[in-house]
């Protein structure tokens, strides 16, 4: 019975968590495909600094719970010596190529179903999907076959930290200087432009990169048992992976849909990753009837849905290969310092920033 009613209580502040999440995102228009097309087509970095800033702020916050001992990040998926490049390459740039073409990552289409767009609902359908598809399906045969075989194993962990303690670096000095380096360096980046200094811009940097860091608390520390009283072994409550997690939107949204379809089977239960599915859309959905920009929304044409259609497959296949989206990896996996977020963060904005060019190139040309 303690499990049990400790297993709710991650569950509801996951939700919390996400419910704020949701809300910022609609309040502060958060959000990273548009992050890059406004680097692309205009020259404005305002909504990549916020990204930027909400990774700095998430890797500071996740640096200082694991310099307390409130956490460890590496028992995270993002820290394991396997530094798979072929699938954080590909999975990367096919996720920045869908999220262009389904006008948004996974994080955006939750927070656009919230704000009454049908759109959004259809990719979510095709998303999860296509993710659980390749999880353990036909798709999850290539991976694991072809794209996970280009594998470098790293023994002493593939996070920026133990390749500095690998070329002789004391442990301590190794954490401190890469979490100060690297976050500081993206918060100082952000920050010292004036013109960056908006509301919704320091809400949406700042109030993003938190929630990453409030997740990381409630599944690594609030969850976590050194021996449950069942298996004997230390346990993460009620994740999916067996893992401490944090924010992560493209194998959540897949596994929503497989408690849906499976509701009847007992042995199916909300996890901590359903749970902040359910939490973004409801945290968007009030704050947008709250604020009256709730607005119903459905496809234009029948080249807007096919876009989309294929928009959403390619992120949900992009997003379980690479490990994540552009909140799993680029957030929430780049708070952890691990050299495969970094990959996967800088494949997504890639493949999303020729994708842009080349949507920009057919309208020209169409004109």
């Amino acid at each position: 019975m303690e499990i049990a009613a400790l297993s709710s209580t991650v569950q509801w502040l996951a939700f919390v968590v996400a419910f704020v999440f949701g809300a910022i995102g609609q309040k502060t228009h958060f959000c990273t495909m548009g992050a890059v097309s406004d680097i692309v087509n205009m020259g404005d970095w305002s909504r990549m600094r916020m990204w930027l800033l909400a990774i700095g702020v998430a890797i500071l916050g996740a640096g200082a719970l694991h310099g307390a001992g409130l956490i460890d990040l590496g028992k995270s998926i993002y820290r394991t010596p396997n530094f798979t490049w072929l699938s954080y390459l590909v999975g990367g740039a096919t996720f920045g190529i869908g999220m262009v073409l389904a006008s948004g990552c996974g994080s955006k289409t939750l927070i656009r179903i919230g704000g009454g767009n049908l759109k959004s609902v259809v990719v979510f359908l095709v998303l999860g999907l296509v993710a659980y598809m390749t999880m353990r399906g036909v798709f999850g045969v290539f991976r694991v076959n072809v794209l996970e075989k280009a594998v470098i194993v790293m023994p002493g962990g593939q996070d920026i930290p133990a390749l500095l303690r690998a070329v002789g670096m004391e442990p301590k000095t190794a954490f401190l200087l890469a979490v100060l380096a690297i976050g500081g360096g993206l918060t100082a980046f952000c920050l010292l432009k004036r013109d960056f200094w908006s509301f919704d811009n320091l809400l949406g940097g700042i109030g993003i990169g938190l929630t990453v860091v409030a997740a990381w608390y409630v599944s690594g520390h609030v969850g976590y048992l050194v021996e449950h009283p069942e298996t004997l072994e230390e346990a993460f409550l009620t994740t999916n992976s067996g893992r401490m997690e944090s924010l992560t939107f493209v194998a959540a949204q897949a596994y929503t849909l497989e408690l849906l379809m499976l509701w009847s089977d007992t042995s199916r239960t909300l996890s901590f990753a359903i749970a902040t599915v359910l939490g973004v859309i409801a945290g968007s959905g009030v704050w947008a009837l709250a604020t009256g920009k709730f607005r119903w929304e459905g496809f234009a044409s029948v080249e807007d849905t096919a876009s989309h259609l294929l928009g959403a497959a390619l992120m949900g296949f992009g997003g379980v290969v690479g490990l994540g989206c552009t909140v799993g990896q680029g957030i929430s996996g780049f708070s952890t310092l691990a050299l495969g977020s970094i990959v996967t963060f800088l494949a997504i904005v890639g493949g999303a920033a020729v994708t842009v060019k080349v949507q920009y190139w057919r309208l020209m040309r169409e004109d």
